[in-house]
């Protein structure tokens, strides 16, 4: 039986990669007129997995763009970007997707269990002293919605606090519950359980590429998924109205998270690619990773950075997340954009961050 899969999975994959066309990127869009082999259209032979939608391969413009005041410097210099096509989840991973994995297979999430001190010390400074053992505990980093007066808005630890008890199924510690909401995002997830619900369901993470081509939808080069016009923000995506971190007001209709498909869809029938929840990248993140790319011909399906590099926390590995979140807001970071790229650990959750996953044409013809 296995040998027959093997075969039958051959001779699938032949017929999968023999649709794969010549593309020319446009000439006044990325000046170049060599043409690539990439998979453009969805295989005739291979049906739309539930929940999924085929993101067409392109090229585009990756990073910052022209006309974009908010761009910050770790999005430049923006470079040509062809990806191949691929299925990516219509919304992001939700509370009762995620449950019907725990349920299928026992997973016990970062969150939920002791933190690890041997391990954690690890990724400090040598010398660092242990904390107390109340620290230990499993918890998560959970926004503080009780802020009084306008913080030091250079520290975000103004805003955040370590909840002990916080998990997906607990996300504002142990008296809360997801009871109501299993249609929103799964939330207090680290990179690991993101992989792991990835491996179960024979899929994975979406590279900072493919995820910035699926929010193109049917364009090349626009800020936000609709295209340059900021004032259609709070009609569009679920972001911080009011004074951030003090007050969140529902002029975009919710207070804080939002159940996914709240909003319209982007061109190709993606939900939530901005704002909400910011989402896993399989991108190690490193800040001069743009800068230091070369030549001016088109990048055929990056996969990023390949050494782990922030200054600002020297000894953590971290991971490039998108799309911003319900916490995002002009007069912070405004990273409701396309090419907003933020960090962080590997082995960090909190309230604002989840994923949602891709899967390729090889990869189903080898399942």
């Amino acid at each position: 039986m296995r040998r027959f899969k093997l075969i039958a999975g051959m001779v699938a994959l032949f017929f999968c990669f023999s649709c794969k066309q010549k593309i020319m990127p446009s000439e006044d869009e990325l000046d170049s007129k060599k043409t690539y082999d990439i998979i453009i259209n969805q295989p005739d032979s291979i049906q739309t997995p539930k929940g999924m939608q085929w993101v067409q391969g392109k090229t585009f413009i990756k990073g910052a763009k022209v006309g974009d005041a908010y761009a910050m410097d770790r999005e430049k210099p923006a470079h040509k970007v062809i990806v191949d096509g691929f299925f990516m989840d219509k919304t992001e991973v939700t509370n009762s997707e995620f449950e019907e994995f725990v349920t299928a297979t026992g997973y016990v999430t970062v969150a939920e269990r002791p933190i690890n001190w041997e391990e954690m010390k690890k990724d400090l400074p040598q010398g660092t002293r242990k904390p107390v053992d109340s620290l230990l505990l499993p918890g998560s980093l959970v926004f503080n919605r009780n802020i009084s007066g306008r913080p030091d808005m250079s520290n975000y630890g103004n805003w955040w606090t370590w909840k002990i008890g916080a998990n997906w199924r607990h996300p504002q510690g142990p008296n809360s519950s997801i009871q109501g909401k299993e249609e929103y995002p799964v939330v207090h997830i680290a990179y690991e359980d993101a992989l792991a619900y990835c491996a179960w369901k024979k899929r994975r993470l979406p590279t900072e590429a493919e995820w910035e081509a699926a929010a193109q939808g049917n364009f090349t080069h626009t800020i936000y998924t609709w295209g340059n016009d900021p004032e259609q923000l709070k009609d569009h995506a679920n972001t911080w109205q009011g004074e951030f971190p003090i007050k969140s007001t529902t002029r975009d209709g919710f207070e804080y998270l939002a159940p996914v498909k709240s909003y319209p869809p982007n061109s190709i029938g993606l939900y939530d690619l901005l704002g909400n929840v910011w989402e896993w990248t399989s991108d190690i993140y490193n800040p001069m990773y743009y800068k230091n790319l070369e030549g001016d011909q088109p990048i055929v399906n990056p996969a990023g950075a390949t050494e782990y590099y922030n200054p600002q926390n020297p000894f953590q590995e971290e991971m490039i997340i998108k799309g911003g979140s319900y916490l995002c807001h002009a007069s912070y970071c405004a990273s409701y954009r396309i090419s907003a790229r933020m960090s962080t650990s590997r082995d960090s959750g909190s309230d604002h961050v989840g994923f949602r996953t891709v899967v390729t044409p090889a990869m189903i013809v080898q399942q």
